[in-house]
């Protein structure tokens, strides 16, 4: 789940992945991510990819290390939505396409989930709801940093500060057995 975290991205106020971080996640060409897309139109419909423009791929390119090979790339990347990716996963097929369809859906419910639960957070007055949304948010944030432990034992702290809200969640993990 980390690793298709590190590839969300922001374009026009929108969580997208690029189609060559798509292709990533499924150990695939590119190209075969953007042939689907073009072979399938119908299950693309606005809001589900979109083309970015120049300045959006620029943009991304300096402020995300690893996208940094799209600079020479003549063609603007695809950006994948959500629901384009849900679409995406009707059409690959494999083991290794399902379980990264998994993945991509559990990050995405967990990111909606963590943003609902912040902005409830001010505007609960009652100590103990207030707490137990402290303690869930802390968890998903865990759960999507750390979810590829394989240590014997581990344990993490998470701090963020969010203007008035300061969250704070340990995690210990030990490695099944």
């Amino acid at each position: 789940m980390k690793d298709v975290e590190s590839k969300i991205v922001t374009i026009r106020n929108e969580r997208v992945i690029l189609d060559c971080d798509v292709a990533a996640l499924y150990g695939v060409p590119t190209k075969e991510i953007n042939q689907a897309v073009r072979n399938n139109p119908e299950k693309f419909p606005a809001g589900y990819t979109f083309q970015t423009t120049n300045e959006e791929k620029k943009e991304v390119v300096k402020n995300f290390d690893h996208l940094e090979k799209l600079k020479f790339s003549p063609v603007n990347p695809t950006a994948f939505t959500e629901r384009g990716l849900y679409m995406l996963a009707t059409i690959l097929k494999g083991k290794t396409a399902t379980q990264t369809t998994i993945n991509i859906i559990d990050t995405f419910v967990e990111i909606r989930e963590l943003s609902r639960m912040v902005a409830d957070i001010p505007n609960t007055t009652d100590d103990v709801e207030r707490k137990s949304l402290l303690k869930r948010s802390g968890e998903i944030i865990s759960n999507v940093l750390t979810s590829d432990l394989e240590q014997a034992e581990s344990e993490t702290e998470i701090e963020l500060n969010f203007a008035m809200l300061k969250i704070k969640h340990k995690v210990k993990k030990e490695r099944k057995k």
